[in-house]
């Protein structure tokens, strides 16, 4: 077996060489190069890794698709041209090409198809003489990525047992293209990857729904709680920025950061970052303006409703000045313990009339909230008005915001909270307050 491994190991070298100072391959008549795409982290705005890419050229220097290469190869059967060849003698490529130019602490990310993944790991020997290879090279194992697709999981148990000995070279492992085609968690959760790469697939379709970005977000979070970094692909520009620092991306890709390129980039700052920070800091002061603008009518509105309700009125006499306000979706008020106190007090507006569909959810009956941010936060600060970050509301389903404050009311503790719409392109109204009971 070990004789086996050393044919293979001088296969491959027979089949590169350094040319200026870059290693390039041959592969039945194909040349083979590397390029490398960075890879950046936002806060540290210089690279943190780079993706091996190869390329490939005919004689004549015309370019080949690498899918198709790798299809055709496939399609071959095994041998000497077999994928598992190929696949190796890029990555040998990539590895050289890599630690030639000498750029400290960075990942390099190298892709490999996962069954070659899954029968690679399984091959001892060649597996511990790859590693004894990138090592004496002077790459360790822990700064290699090896990227796989979720297809990875169409090779049955043998898959884990595979992850299982790939971990323990010291590798890192990648899930490539998440949140494309049939993605779920469950393999998230099966593999452990140290890094998912989102599909560069979602920062378009999340630029288009606001809806889908805030699913983004969702999904980012989750990872996390996976234990995963998370690296989104397709950065093309300032606004896919933006998505991916909304989101909470660790990791960015992308033509907007940097092509494909034979050489690595000198460790510094990457001036589109630098300027993309700028316009962070502009865009979240005017935010914070407009929220503030959007919300004081409503803050002052809330501190006259409990002044109102302390001296006696009824919710609905208390809330009118709250409810009056456009984007106002409801008044409700909470006992000590979260408990609601009866009824909850909607703009009586025609036009926005509620949504007959979550008809069980807004006659729940003595539904208690105080496991809600705003009940906490409330009780947590007696006498000072709190505001949640918008989420999804159970009342009709629309995106909002709360505010809630906590005050005494004839020796007791009581929390007013007014729900404001947060959603994007919703009509808001005008209209005096009714009445909906339990």
């Amino acid at each position: 077996m070990n004789q086996d491994v050393e044919r293979t190991m001088q296969a491959l070298y027979a089949a590169i060489q350094e040319e200026d100072g870059r290693w390039v391959g041959q592969h039945q008549g194909l040349r083979i190069s590397s390029q490398f795409q960075p890879i950046y982290s936002l806060p540290h705005r210089s690279p943190v890794g780079y993706e091996a890419l190869a390329r490939f050229a005919t004689p004549a220097g015309e370019a080949l698709d690498p899918g198709q290469v790798f299809a055709q190869v496939q399609a071959q059967g095994e041998g000497a041209g077999s994928q598992m060849q190929l696949d190796r003698l890029c990555r040998l490529l990539h590895v050289h090409n890599f630690v030639t130019q000498q750029v400290p602490d960075c990942w390099l990310f190298l892709n490999i198809h996962p069954e070659v993944f899954v029968r690679a790991a399984h091959e001892a020997p060649m597996l511990a003489r790859a590693v004894s290879t990138v090592e004496q090279l002077g790459l360790p194992m822990h700064r290699l990525v090896f990227e796989v697709t979720e297809e990875i999981m169409a090779q049955g148990a043998r898959f884990e047992d595979a992850v299982e000995r790939a971990r323990a070279t010291g590798c890192l492992l990648a899930l490539d293209d998440f949140g494309a085609g049939h993605s779920n968690f469950d393999r998230v959760w099966r593999m452990k990857p140290e890094i998912v790469k989102l599909d560069k697939s979602l920062p378009q379709r999340a630029l288009a729904s606001p809806r889908i970005a805030r699913i983004m977000a969702q999904m980012v979070a989750l990872l996390h709680e996976c234990g995963a970094l998370v690296l989104q692909e397709g950065i093309e520009g300032r606004d896919d920025m933006q998505l991916a620092l909304d989101a909470d991306v660790d990791l960015l890709q992308g033509f907007g950061l940097g092509r494909p390129a034979a050489d690595l980039l000198a460790p510094q700052a990457n001036p589109t970052i630098d300027g993309f920070w700028d316009l962070i800091e502009d865009r979240q002061m005017l935010g914070r303006e407009r929220d503030d603008e959007l919300l004081q009518p409503f803050r002052s509105a809330v501190l006259a409703a409990v002044g109102r309700l302390q001296a006696g009125d009824r919710l609905d006499q208390a809330c009118q000045g709250v409810l009056s306000i456009a984007g106002a979706q409801m008044c409700f008020l909470l006992d000590e313990h979260g408990h609601d106190l009866g009824m909850r007090i909607h703009p009586d507006v025609q036009s926005d009339s509620p949504d007959l569909r979550f008809g069980p959810l807004d006659a729940s009956g003595d539904a208690r909230w105080s496991r809600r941010p705003y009940f906490r936060r409330a009780m947590a600060a007696v006498g000072t008005l709190q505001v949640t970050r918008p989420y999804l509301s159970l009342h009709g389903a629309r995106m909002c915001v709360t505010l809630s404050l906590a005050f005494w009311q004839d020796a007791r503790l009581r929390v007013l909270c007014a729900d404001v719409d947060w959603g994007e392109g919703e009509e808001r109204g005008l209209g005096r307050p009714r009445r909906v009971a339990r």
